[in-house]
């Protein structure tokens, strides 16, 4: 199934500053995040952002927050963010079905957020550079484990370039200049 932009959501699992320090590749999954939420939000797709225990691990890393011109917070208990009673009501009147998903840790809060979407009937997309753990072998696990559960895993780049569908709009060149062009030759790990 391709991604399309009035049908989509960008949601960001608890990427907070007091977890980032300790997270495998957890600047490059900010990173990540910054340019698909700034991506998105050009293009009217929802960015969601949650956070688990902000006491303890601090709020969402501020770089990323800063990036962003829109986004929604959410504060959790559960690891499942899907399980919070008033997160899943917003996203089921919110009528957006897929669901791009991206955080930390992969394993943790951002599979078992993941499986929780599943359950309820959503779509998703998991974003394979911006998905961490502490260990790289656990995020690499967790994916595999989603892809097995029913999501798909998918690159900023795919994302991208199916929300925006063509290129021959004033739209496109616009974010070609702004977001495409210069994360190119960026270099990446894929987890």
């Amino acid at each position: 199934m391709r991604l399309k932009s009035e049908n989509s959501m960008l949601l960001i699992v608890d990427l907070q500053a007091g977890l980032l320090p300790v997270i495998d590749g957890g600047n490059q999954a900010v990173a990540e995040a910054q340019w698909l939420g700034g991506l998105a939000c050009e293009l009217d797709v929802p960015v969601w952002l949650t956070e688990q225990y902000p006491e303890g691990l601090g709020g969402s890393e501020p770089r990323l927050l800063e990036a962003l011109p829109d986004y929604r917070l959410w504060q959790k208990v559960h690891f499942n963010a899907h399980a919070e009673s008033d997160f899943a009501a917003a996203l089921e009147k919110s009528g957006r079905r897929q669901i791009v998903l991206c955080g930390s840790e992969a394993h943790i809060c951002v599979m078992q957020t993941g499986l929780g979407l599943l359950e309820a009937g959503y779509e998703v997309y998991w974003l394979s550079e911006a998905a961490v753990s502490r260990r790289a072998e656990e995020a690499c696990l967790a994916r595999e484990r989603m892809t097995r559960a029913g999501a798909t895993p998918v690159t900023a780049d795919m994302v991208a370039y199916e929300w925006l569908e063509r290129c021959d709009d004033k739209r496109f060149r616009r974010i070609h200049r702004r977001f495409l062009k210069p994360r190119a030759s960026r270099p990446l790990r894929f987890y």
